[in-house]
This record gives structure tokens, sequence and C-alpha cells, in this order.
């Protein structure tokens, strides 16, 4: 045909074997070795932190930080290049830093990691400049410091910026918040427990990738993924040194129980759980022990309904807010506190634990609680939440 000219097979690949180094046959643009350099640099970086070879780590280029991480037992630590941009012999890589703490996670702790790199004139070689956690992610306890490790019977406590003595402290509130917890929650759970200590509030805020106000008067918070035992393979108990330092013994060991029902419970925890429930039934467990009546455990619902303001409705998630206001906040805690005590109190310990799973077997929020009331308590949430006003009503009275 006029015009147009044929191309044979062995020009074709001539042809792709020309432009191979600008575009590959297909359309798709040719891979940069850079990407699997990087990676290769990153995990002789990994091994090099296991095997606790500093001379094999600092062949990977910066090697600040890995002292700071060395008294922390890891089964397992890896990185995984996601993207890399370079420009030259300069680069960027966005990479998952994936690590298990030894006899304590199940799975995998997951985090974002940016880690810059240079290129030598020499053997054409990437070397880390820095690593620091990715724009979206907190930090870990090792970018803020030397960790140190308590070991308990039950827990281990990683701090930074503090004293061996206050972290075996921490690991003496936890080595005894785990047997409590095993007594009142009858679901299968690992039986111990990581407590992260930082220096300060900035510190905690830090590690949970949020502004210090957030956390401000908060003592601890523990993170985990819901939804599953598969999904719930690393809680961390995060505390607040600042506010936890103004609580009295029994305040601390409240708080450390209540934390560790957050870890036990995990797997039964899901989106169809309010939070009225999953703090409500922590602070259950964290009062169960210890002789407090309602009025002291609750004094701003006491004084509440005291005065007439009883509520109307039981907490919900937003009251839960940690910017909401102080006495309000308490509130919610006191409130679902008391609800979780009612269903122990009237129906039983067995039928709290079982109410708990129903809800958090629901798939979705609307209806877990409906459902399970009328299943496990055979009420109504409108009967429930009644009875849970006269309940405060007698309480405190």
């Amino acid at each position: 045909m006029a015009g147009r000219r044929r191309v044979s097979g062995s020009s074709v690949v001539a042809l792709c074997l020309l432009l191979v180094s600008l575009v590959a046959c297909g359309g798709r643009t040719a891979a940069d070795p850079a990407r699997a350099e990087v990676q290769g640099v990153l995990d002789r970086r990994a091994a090099a932190v296991l095997d606790h070879d500093r001379a094999a780590y600092a062949g990977t280029g910066a090697a600040g930080g890995f002292d700071n991480l060395s008294e922390v037992p890891l089964a397992a630590f890896a990185y995984r290049v996601t993207d890399v941009d370079r420009t030259g012999d300069t680069a960027t890589a966005d990479v998952e830093l994936s690590y298990r703490v030894e006899g304590y996670d199940r799975g995998a702790v997951t985090a974002g990691r940016t880690v810059r790199l240079s290129r030598d004139d020499a053997g054409g070689r990437w070397t880390v400049e820095s690593e620091r956690p990715a724009e979206d992610s907190g930090q870990q306890p090792w970018d803020q410091g030397p960790v140190r490790a308590v070991r308990g019977a039950h827990s281990l406590v990683l701090g930074v910026g503090q004293s061996t003595g206050t972290l075996r402290g921490f690991a003496d509130l936890a080595d005894r918040a785990v047997p409590a917890v095993t007594r009142a929650w009858d679901g299968d759970w690992a039986r111990r427990v990581v407590v992260l200590v930082p220096k300060s509030l900035d510190g905690m805020a830090g590690l949970l990738g949020s502004p210090a106000s957030s956390y401000r008067g908060i003592a601890a918070v523990t993170t985990g993924e819901t939804g599953g035992r598969e999904r719930a393979p690393a809680d961390r108990i995060i505390v607040n040194p600042d506010a936890y330092g103004l609580l009295g013994g029994l305040g601390r060991q409240v708080v450390l129980t209540h934390e560790t029902t957050h870890v036990a419970t995990r797997a039964d925890t899901t989106s169809a759980t309010p939070l009225w429930l999953s703090e409500g039934y922590a602070d259950w467990v964290g009062y169960r022990d210890g002789g407090r009546t309602p009025a002291q455990a609750a004094p701003e619902l006491a004084r509440a309904v005291s005065e007439g303001r009883v509520p109307a409705r039981l907490p919900t998630d937003e009251d839960f807010g940690f910017t909401a206001d102080a006495d309000e906040l308490a509130r919610a805690y006191e409130g679902g506190w008391l609800a979780c005590r009612m269903i122990a109190d009237q129906w039983g310990e067995d039928r709290l634990d079982a109410f708990y799973r129903a809800v958090g077997a629901h798939d979705e929020r609307a209806g877990a609680v409906e459902d399970a009331t009328d299943e496990v308590l055979g009420s109504t949430p409108e009967e429930f939440t009644a009875r849970w006003r006269e309940y405060l009503r007698t309480e405190f009275g």
C-alpha cells in the first residue's frame, strides 16, 4: 500500500532494544535501578539492627540512632521501599517499617518512614543520610532518644528519659493489672502488655503523631487496631508522664488496669462498639477490685445527679472527645462505667462480658446495641436507659 512501509520482526526487536533505556516495549517506563539499590541498603540496615552489629549498621550510612534501640527486644525488623524520588546523586524514599517485639507482638507494628540517601562518586553506593517518621506517622520510641527496657512478669516497659526505678514502678503496676483483667474478662488474650513511657507530654504526642494539646490531662492511651484477633497484633499503652505523675497510688493502678483492659478486649472491640461501652467496661475492670464507692469514683456525675441533672441518655462517642470540657468528659466516662457496673450488678458479670462481645460481633454500629440488649439482657435500649437513670438516682441519692 502506498505511503506505508512494512517493518520486519527483527526490526521491531532492534527498535525495542534501541529504546529500552528510555521506554520499555509495551509503553511502560523502565524501572529506576535506584529503588532496588535503596531497598538493598535498607535490608542490610535492618539486618544490622537484628544482629546488634554496629559496624554493619554504620556501613549503611548515618549511625546516630543505632544505640537508641539496642535494648528493644526485637523479633523482626524490616523496611519496605514503596517509592523513591531521585534527583541525581540524592534520593528520598518512602518506606514502610515493620517490626515485632519478641514475646509480645502477635503481628508487626507498621509505620511510615521517610529516608534520605546520597550516592558517593567513587563506587556509586547509596547510603542513608537521615531517617524520620513520615508526615502522617508518629514517632517510634527510639526517635526520641535511647530506649531503656524493663521487664516484668507480665509486661515490658520501654522508656525514654526515665530512670530504671521509674520504669520498674510501671512494670509493677502492669504486673498487677494483667491478673486483675484476667479475673474479669473471660476472653482469650495474650496476658501481657507493652508500656511506652516517654519523657514528657510532648513525647507522648510525638509517639501518637498528634498535637500535645489533644492529650493534656489524659494519663494514658492505648493504641492498636480493632476488628478481629488477626487485626489486633500489637497494642501499646502510652503514658503521659506529666498527667500520670499527678495521680495517687490507686489512681495510677486504675489507669494501668483500664488501659490493660483495652488490650485484652481489643479483638472483640469493633467499629460497632460505642465508646460508652468500651471505656465504661475498662473503667469497670479498673475499679472492680479497688473498693471505691460510686460517689468516690464518679464525683462529677454524682454532683450533677444530686443537683437534679440526671442525664437523659447514655454518653455518645462525641462526649468522649479529648477536646471536650473536662467536666463533661469526666461525666461521659463515669456514665459509661456506671452503665457497665449496673449490668454486672443486675444481670451478672458473665452477662456483661457476653454483652460486650455481642455488640462487637455486629457487622455495623446500627443495631449493634439494640440486638445485644435484646439477645443478652432481654431488654430494649429505652428500658435499659430508663433503668440506668434510676440506677444513678439510687447510687447518688
